[in-house]
């Protein structure tokens, strides 16, 4: 059984502090949880973490366009989405303003929703404003859960009963597993042509899976002598107004498309080259500890191939992917049917590299003459020694070294050491973990 998508929705009107709480959601899981370097958290949406149940938090607020001051159709558009695909919304009003006619609005579209609703009253940071919340019982929501976002007061408990709507996450069990491959990126990059493509291709379906979506297809493959599973998250739903939420919309059926995934192809438009949109919708995945597989489309349309070439263009991308580098880069074109195998052959090695275990025995030995090369820096006169080194028994990759002083041993060397284990293993396209522990 797959662990099931969590998505944590933050809405209400402008100005109530939506951002802050999101901020406060996920630095919880950047300040304990996650010590991975070059993995950029955006804006919008992030990782949490929460008595070990992990969920994505959607910050609505940052999609709104706009005046504040009245309740306008993207507001209501981007809530109604909230709605169809978050497991629990946050309601955030603030106890400063007190009850106004938007929030009112607000709750007569909520009422409609069968998922579980927090009614969170914000910027409770005194005794005072805490008495405040009770004003709004008059929503008809349930009891205010008082909070200050900003200090982090009340979020714990809201925390607690916002991961009780979460089952127990169970790992799939890996024996007969087919790689679940989705097709990721913004919009107009080529998603739903690859699709097409891959659709058109002689294949057997085995079975429909069915989806935590309408709209997020999972089904099962055999195209270019491979069977995968594949998540098109290619189509966006067709409404009479959604130039202002097609990012919106995207971004919560990426979500969900990512957290089924084990491998997800990221497209690239080769004429716009690499952009901060699709960083972050790699960072995502790499967040979630999925394999990668950069795909730049379009490459038809690039004039002077001699001087335009793919070598110095897959340099550009691995200057913005930093420490994300280990990435593969397949140079395709959807439309003249080129590379296309090569793109479903590299997502299926790489969902090979995501499970490949290194021997405890072949670790050590190779490991341990890198490091008597270039053993870590001392730490106020202490050697730090580095004496046994395992891959530990999990789904994706994550090494062990015991150390005498294993707090002591800073980033950089960290970097050093997984570049050693890729140079040596390989591991192309998956992140990978280091954590030192005291031996």
């Amino acid at each position: 059984m797959k662990k099931s998508t969590n998505i944590v929705a933050i809405v209400g009107r402008p100005n109530v502090g939506k951002s802050t709480l999101f901020n406060r959601l996920v630095e919880r899981r950047d300040a304990i949880m996650d010590n991975e370097s070059g993995v950029t958290r955006d804006r919008h949406y992030g990782q949490a973490e929460w008595t070990g149940k992990n969920f994505t938090v959607i910050d609505t607020g940052g999609y709104v366009v706009g005046s504040e001051d009245t309740f306008e159709e993207a507001i209501r558009e981007q809530v109604q989405i909230a709605i169809e695909e978050a497991s629990v919304l946050l309601f955030v009003v603030d106890v400063e303003t007190g009850l106004t006619d938007l929030d009112q609005d607000f709750a007569s579209l909520l009422r409609r929703s069968k998922k579980p609703i927090y009614l969170v009253a914000n910027k409770a940071d005194t005794s005072e404003k805490v008495m405040h919340a009770v004003e709004f019982y008059e929503l008809g929501m349930g009891e205010p859960m008082a909070v200050a976002s900003a200090s982090g007061f009340g979020t714990g408990d809201l925390l607690d009963a916002v991961v009780s709507n979460f089952p127990e996450e169970v790992e799939e069990e890996e024996e007969d597993a087919i790689p679940r491959i989705s097709v990721i990126g913004r919009p107009n990059v080529g998603k739903s042509s690859l699709v097409n493509l891959l659709l058109q291709k002689e294949r057997s379906i085995v079975t429909d899976i069915a989806g935590t979506t309408r709209d997020a297809v999972d089904a099962s493959y055999k195209a270019y002598g491979k069977e995968f599973i594949l998540t098109d998250t290619a189509g966006l739903r067709r409404k009479t107004r959604v130039t202002e939420n097609i990012e919106f919309y995207s971004v919560m059926r990426t979500i969900k498309a990512i957290e089924r995934s084990d491998v997800c192809i990221a497209i690239l438009d080769a004429t716009r080259g690499i952009e901060s949109q699709d960083l972050s919708i790699i960072n995502l995945a790499l967040k979630n500890k999925k394999g990668v597989v950069i795909m730049v489309n379009k490459w038809d349309l690039i004039p002077d191939k001699q001087t335009n070439t793919p070598k110095e263009f897959a340099e550009k991308i691995r200057e913005r992917l930093g420490g994300a580098s280990y990435l593969p880069i397949v140079f395709t074109s959807v439309v003249e049917k080129q590379r296309i195998a090569k793109v479903i052959d590299k997502a299926i090695e790489v969902y090979e590299n995501r499970k490949m275990k290194v021997m405890t025995s072949t670790l050590n030995e190779v490991l341990q003459k890198e490091i008597d090369r270039r053993p870590p820096p001392a730490h106020r006169g202490h050697h730090i020694k580095i004496k046994y080194i395992t891959q530990l028994p999990i789904h994706t990759p994550v090494f062990a070294f015991f150390s005498n002083y294993p707090r002591h041993v800073k980033g950089p060397y960290k970097s050093f050491l997984e570049n050693k284990i890729r140079e040596h293993f390989g591991f192309e396209g998956v992140p990978m973990g280091i954590v030192f522990k005291e031996k």
